[in-house]
């Protein structure tokens, strides 16, 4: 198969996280808005070009305040740096497994990062008749490497907030018409 663009169906999609929070529980998230743009063919990714685009306003913790605080410059300063990029570099197939490496931009920092992703399959859309492509994947990555350092000390010893930031997410594609 040749390569096809494909749309982003953000209504089955979702980019998330969980960070470390005071070393006891983990304090998770999501992105509501972001968009990809993808050509590929789905079966083998191998060849595809992927650029994800995140809208740092959008974060949701289902808490204002953490929101607020993250969009704030002790984080992810989304005044300055309104978007999250990923384009990818390198892609690298085993079975129905990517290692998937590119260009992750955050608060001005671009660094490489590898993405474990799975194809998890191809089907038509009952209600459009559009083919569906699923995808789904993960990485980790250290926030103080984007220069996300803010932190408070806690009393009992330790920190408010973790390193490490692990990064999920569910797509779904429409091939486009």
């Amino acid at each position: 198969m040749t390569k096809v663009n494909w749309n982003l169906d953000t209504a089955h999609s979702e980019v998330g996280f969980s960070v470390k929070h005071m070393m006891i529980s983990k304090a998770k998230g999501t992105f509501d808005n972001f968009d990809a743009q993808i050509n590929a063919d789905p079966e083998d990714l191998s060849n595809a070009d992927i650029q994800v685009t995140i809208d740092v306003e959008s974060i949701n913790t289902r808490n204002k305040d953490r929101d607020d605080h993250l969009r704030s410059a002790d984080f992810f300063d989304a005044e300055n740096y309104p978007k999250i990029t990923f384009i990818a570099t390198d892609i690298k197939k085993s079975d129905n497994n990517y290692e998937v490496t590119g260009d992750l931009t955050l608060k001005g920092t671009t660094k490489p990062v590898t993405l474990d992703v799975a194809f998890e399959g191809q089907s038509k859309d009952p209600m459009s008749g559009s083919t569906v492509a699923g995808f789904s994947g993960s990485t980790s990555i250290n926030r103080k490497e984007f220069g996300l350092t803010w932190n408070a000390s806690l009393e009992t010893g330790g920190v408010l907030v973790g390193e490490e930031v692990k990064i999920n997410f569910e797509l779904e594609l429409q091939k486009a018409e």
